[in-house]
């Protein structure tokens, strides 16, 4: 992608390949760890790819943030410590920091370079999240911080890009990273994840990091939403000491979010909650079949 009116061509598998024309191209290059794409299409808007898959779009990434956050915030009845991983954008800062009973959030992404970019080129992202006085940025390995971490949180967000051969994810979706979150939470911790794809052809990772996670935590609540940029069902994983999201009722989730001051979400809400758990039957069926991922067998999303 040199030049811009060209389109580009996002390869999902050796069978699919979706074309996006690039309208204006903000940046492109390589950092350390991933290649960065940053471009405006007339019906996405502003999009973010990382190592050629896509990432964020400005159309719908607060379906994707708030799927992925808040299902988690709401559950626990009194978040106060959180940690996100990754998130590069911001944006899933910006949801967690929607809750007002939320003291500190600290976000670690091994990228720094692509933060920067992101706030230069994506700054409706996180909308000044970066800026909170609650954040705290740490520019780490995240399996290095939580190995080493002597906090313990309240909800760990894990919003990681899947792990491709020579990725900086490969190792944070494995058994031992798991057992490495279970510790760094309190009791009634929890963690959310997203998983990728949950298509009926392509959800072998997803399945596969649910029965990974059911070796390490008590309650394991696999869920999804449609991402429209993706073109795709994407799929969420949230696992927990204690707290089971489907006992919250609308009530709930209501008083919740009138106490904790939540507003000006877009897509999430009170009878939206339970929905995002009830999944096809070829999901159910199949999440019998995942495979234990571990630091030995781990995955590689094939492209």
């Amino acid at each position: 992608m040199k030049e811009e009116g060209l389109y580009f061509f996002e390869l999902f598998t050796g069978n699919l390949v979706k074309g996006i024309k690039v309208d204006k191209l903000y940046y492109q290059g390589r950092t350390k760890y991933q290649f960065i794409q940053i471009f405006h299409n007339q019906f996405l808007g502003k999009v973010l790819f990382l190592d050629n898959k896509i990432q964020s779009a400005q159309i719908d990434e607060y379906i994707y943030h708030e799927s992925l956050v808040h299902p988690a915030l709401f559950t626990h009845p009194s978040p106060k410590e959180v940690l996100v991983i990754g998130g590069g954008e911001g944006a899933t800062l910006r949801e967690v920091l929607r809750h007002d009973l939320v003291l500190k959030v600290t976000m670690v992404d091994i990228d720094e370079e692509l933060v920067k970019l992101c706030q230069k080129y994506l700054p409706e992202w996180s909308d000044g999240a970066f800026s909170d006085q609650r954040t705290s940025l740490v520019f780490e390995d995240a399996r290095l911080f939580v190995k080493e971490t002597e906090k313990k949180f309240d909800v760990i967000i894990s919003d990681l890009t899947e792990p491709i051969k020579e990725g900086p994810s490969v190792y944070l979706f494995t058994k031992e990273f798991f057992d490495k979150i279970f510790q760094a939470l309190k009791e009634d911790g929890l963690f959310v994840l997203q998983a990728g794809s949950t298509d009926p052809f392509y959800h072998d990772f997803y399945i596969s990091c649910a029965k990974t996670l059911e070796k390490v935590f008590p309650l394991v609540r696999p869920y999804w939403s449609f991402i429209f940029s993706f073109g795709l069902p994407w799929g969420f994983i949230l696992a927990s000491k204690k707290e089971d999201p489907l006992r919250l009722d609308d009530e709930d989730i209501t008083q919740r979010a009138h106490k904790r001051k939540v507003k000006k979400l877009k897509f999430y809400h009170p009878p939206l909650h339970k929905s995002f758990f009830a999944l096809p039957l070829y999901l159910v069926n199949n999440l019998k079949k995942g495979k234990v991922l571990t630091d030995k067998e781990h995955y590689i999303w094939k492209l």
